[in-house]
């Protein structure tokens, strides 16, 4: 062992232990490693910033900002809405559910499906009356292995492409994964839908949201080509009940209000539905619906008089409410729950000017309470002109638990109210402080956007298509896919660069020149010598085994991406001295690189459901432990079968 191979070592080995320890924050230990090696005098200073500029690097900051665009659009909301079943047993729930979460991992950011998915599988354990962590759970494990089949599906792939690169001169295609990949995931979802959540312990959720306000009134308007105009009020409340995810309690048109409308009342477009549901099911109702929020919808001035029409309903609504209390025999229509529901209701748009730092393509919602002696008390969000002058909504308002019986634009504002705002995080603090409200809390929603959403999946497929056909690099087809997304605002403008996990981007181009000194030192040739000698004894497909597994027990204590670039240039070498070939070794890393399934800080996801689903760091191994094995059962021999040795 000459001076160089002990101290890169030694490097490696703090860098881990310090990735295990979890003092400090990945990207910073990476970067210390990275300085590390340049004043050992490992890496050249000249290189040392070269791996911020490698085509993985930039790749998944690309597909990071693209997931966002799927996700703020509503674009993976309407797919769910879509496939998963709407009633269903434990079983098929979580199949669907998992199934689910795998495909939209092979062609986005995995961290990103599961977060798109968490709300439903909480809500799907709650409709089964099972605890949340029996469906979190597999639903990160199902998008953990989604991200195995494709070449986008997890950074892992496409740093042990780059490296591919250097070996043959050419990196891994989009689809080159898919065969080991579908094999894995298909028989680890398997496990996990018949078996595999049974095995999950039961815990109590720490917390599933930030902060409960209870169920809001929402006020959608019926758009054009919604297909439940022409339709009967029942019938939507049919579909809602369906899902029990909300329900209709009154009904407003051209200006008039009808709180217990008749459900043979047929929809009309433009009609104002009143809805009470939950803040995570917003997005789900408006897309199965056909509506929009009623600041999305240009209306007339507020001072606009109500024509003999709108007086002709308000008559009849009464007569309605007559009808039902004289035949018993017909059914009644919905009542709202007791319970505290603040009325979610967006004053009319009446198209203003943008406020200075306003940008309608960020959504964000925070609770204020108004504090005694508040500027804003016994004014209305009309009077204080809150679209003009600030581009806030203002979109509940709760006093006491009691619904406001007024619109809620022209209700005065009392000491100690609740008021749920929509707006920039800068308007959002630039009214607390003018205003002396004192903010609770802030929650991100999406509001779906039809047109939005078809031209990001289309723009998505078309950067997928690009790269699976090798008209352009996969660099290169993603980045322009992001420009496409900036171009058509997919993507607030201002909002690309936080879509962006730089953590992970600093950490992936820190690592990659201290790996590549790994290699040229020869470290990685002692490291697979020592393997080969002790473990694998000259056996190419024990050899093959060792480096999974080893990439596996290393990925489950330390970040996947940094596990991919220590571990490629040992695959390398071990191939190299076997006379192997090399694909095999690398795509044994790739797969090994993915799989973290024993503890809570392998990989984002399990740390994404740790307090969701009430779990410890010991309640992973239960499940993830067989994971682990049917994953080593499978994909030896598909790597063998797929990629001779």
């Amino acid at each position: 062992m000459t001076g160089n191979q002990a101290l890169i070592i030694g490097i490696l080995a703090a860098t881990m232990l310090s990735f295990i320890w979890g003092r400090w924050r990945h990207d910073m230990v990476a970067v210390g490693s990275l300085i590390t090696c340049v004043l050992a005098g490992l890496v050249h200073s000249a290189d040392a910033f070269a791996g911020f500029g490698h085509p993985a690097v930039i790749t998944v900051a690309c597909v990071l900002v693209l997931s966002h665009g799927l996700q703020v659009t509503g674009a993976v909301d309407a797919l769910a809405q879509r496939v998963l079943p709407k009633s269903a047993g434990p079983m098929l729930a979580i199949a669907a559910l998992t199934g689910l979460a795998a495909i939209l991992s092979g062609f986005m950011n995995n961290v990103g499906a599961m977060a798109l998915l968490m709300p439903v599988a909480i809500q799907t354990a709650q409709k089964q009356g099972l605890e949340p962590g029996r469906v979190l759970m597999p639903l990160a494990f199902g998008s953990i292995l989604g991200g195995t089949t494709t070449l986008i599906g997890t950074p892992p792939n496409l740093i042990v492409s780059g490296f591919r690169a250097e070996v043959n001169g050419s990196g891994f295609s989009m689809f080159d994964f898919s065969p080991v990949g579908l094999a894995i995931a298909g028989a680890g979802i398997l496990f996990i839908t018949l078996i595999g959540w049974r095995l999950v312990p039961s815990r109590k959720q720490a917390d599933t949201t930030s902060f409960e306000t209870g169920s809001y009134l929402t006020e959608a308007r019926v758009t054009k080509g919604s297909k439940f105009i022409g339709k009967s009020l029942k019938e939507v409340e049919n579909f809602l009940l369906r899902d029990d995810v909300a329900q209709i309690v009154g009904l407003v048109r051209n200006e008039f209000r009808i709180t217990t409308p008749h459900p043979n009342r047929k929809l009309h477009e433009g009609d104002l539905l009143v809805i009470e549901t939950e803040p995570e099911s917003l997005a789900a109702v408006l897309s199965g619906l056909g509506l929009k929020l009623e600041e999305d919808v240009p209306l007339g001035p507020p001072e606009e008089k109500p024509d003999k029409e709108a007086a002709a309903l308000e008559l009849a609504a009464e007569q309605e409410k007559k009808a039902v209390k004289m035949e018993p025999e017909q059914e009644a229509p919905f009542q709202p729950d007791k319970k505290k529901a603040p009325s979610l209701a967006p004053e009319p748009a009446q198209e203003p000017e943008k406020a200075k730092g306003h940008d309608s393509d960020i959504t964000v919602l925070m609770e204020f309470v108004v504090m005694p002696g508040s500027r804003i008390v016994g004014r209305s969000a009309r009077l204080l002109h809150l679209r003009t002058r600030h581009g806030l909504n203002l979109l509940a308002l709760s006093r006491q638990g009691r619904r406001s019986i007024k619109r809620l634009r022209s209700t005065p504002i009392q000491a100690g109210d609740v008021l749920l705002m929509q707006g920039t995080d800068e308007a959002l603090s630039e009214f607390a402080t003018q205003y002396g409200c004192v903010p609770l809390a802030q929650r991100s929603i999406r509001i779906p956007d039809r047109q939005k959403a078809l031209l990001a999946a289309g723009i998505m497929a078309t950067a997928v298509g690009m790269a699976a056909l090798g008209i352009l690099p996969v660099a290169i087809s993603f980045a322009a896919g992001v420009l496409l997304f900036m171009a058509f605002k997919v993507v607030s403008l201002r909002k690309v660069y936080d879509a962006v996990d730089w953590p992970v981007i600093v950490l992936l181009g820190a690592m990659l020149p201290v790996a590549g000194a790994m290699a040229h030192t020869g470290a990685a040739d002692l490291i697979a010598r020592f393997l080969l000698g002790t473990v694998a004894q000259g056996n190419p497909v024990v050899g093959l085994a060792v480096i999974l597994v080893c990439t596996m027990l290393l990925t489950d204590f330390m970040n996947n991406a940094a596990t991919a670039a220590v571990m490629c240039p040992v695959a390398i070498s071990t191939a190299s001295q076997l006379g192997a070939n090399p694909d095999s070794f690398l795509m044994a890393v790739a797969i090994g690189a993915s799989c973290a399934f024993l503890t809570p800080i392998g990989h984002q996801n399990n740390t994404l459901i740790l307090g969701p689903g009430g779990f410890g760091f010991g309640d992973y191994w239960r499940m993830g432990l067989p994971t682990d094995l049917i994953v080593i059962a499978v994909s030896v021999p598909m790597l063998l079968w797929v990629w001779p040795l």
